[in-house]
């Protein structure tokens, strides 16, 4: 089967490191962004290596730590997919695996739903072509907030509330990020699902909270941790028969 290749994908809260290959994600190391300072696998041999990255001071320490350049996943890259967005070169890295990942494995049209440190909502038509997407705040900047700029509420930690009534301070500040995020998410898919291209669209969420906001929210049809991941595989796989 050859050697495997290595993905990393840093985002601003995590980074994940991956080792795949032509069929799978073979393993997967994630840590926090801030502690992003080596390469895992150092010893395993790898036939190369695919960045994707919105955080360059730490793109360019890890690419010192690599052996070979790694490819950098940008607009400017063969993907595998269209682009049709008027600044291409401002969509992050990571929504373009997204949106990579969920034209192979999920099909077009199709809306990601990424609950990361900011919340993206990335959308292909029915021609597998990326047009664009929504961006807010990240459920957990949300909860940050409220801990940051108030005297007595404290930092919680994210889970779904036993009851939609409040019987402590952390219950009540549950309801309002889980329940009123789910209202969110809610909202901005019905607005998106009326646009005419996007009806039938497939709707997947990834990131952190995925599972903890997907259950509630009936037009999500899919929760799939290791999109972006996935979708990273994709890219370095296509340029591999590209240049071959």
């Amino acid at each position: 089967m050859g050697k495997p290749f290595l993905l990393i994908n840093v985002n601003n809260t995590n980074t994940s490191f991956a080792l795949a290959d032509t069929r799978r994600l073979v393993r997967v190391v994630r840590i926090p962004t801030v502690a992003a300072r080596t390469v895992p696998f150092a010893r395993t041999e790898f036939d190369g290596a695919l960045l994707a990255s919105v955080v360059p001071a730490v793109s360019r320490r890890l690419i010192s730590r690599l052996p070979q350049r790694p490819i950098e996943v940008s607009a400017a890259l063969d993907l595998g997919i269209g682009i049709r967005y008027p600044r291409p070169r401002q969509i992050g890295a990571d929504r373009l695996a997204n949106a990579v990942g969920v034209v192979r494995l999920y099909g077009a049209p199709a809306i990601v739903v990424d609950f990361g440190t900011a919340l993206t909502f990335d959308i292909v038509n029915a021609r597998g072509e990326y047009i664009g997407g929504v961006i807010a705040p990240g459920l957990a900047a949300v909860t940050e907030y409220l801990y940051q700029r108030t005297a007595l509420l404290p930092r919680i930690r994210l889970r779904a509330p036993r009851s939609v009534i409040g019987r402590s301070t952390v219950e009540a500040m549950r309801v309002g990020a889980v329940v009123g995020y789910r209202g969110l998410v809610k909202e901005i898919l019905t607005e998106l699902k009326k646009q005419p291209e996007l009806r039938r669209a497939t709707v997947v969420a990834t990131g952190g909270y995925g599972h903890l906001i997907a259950r509630h929210v009936p037009a999500i049809q899919r929760v799939d941790p290791r999109l972006t991941l996935e979708g990273l595989r994709f890219i370095y796989l296509h340029q591999l028969n590209e240049s071959h």
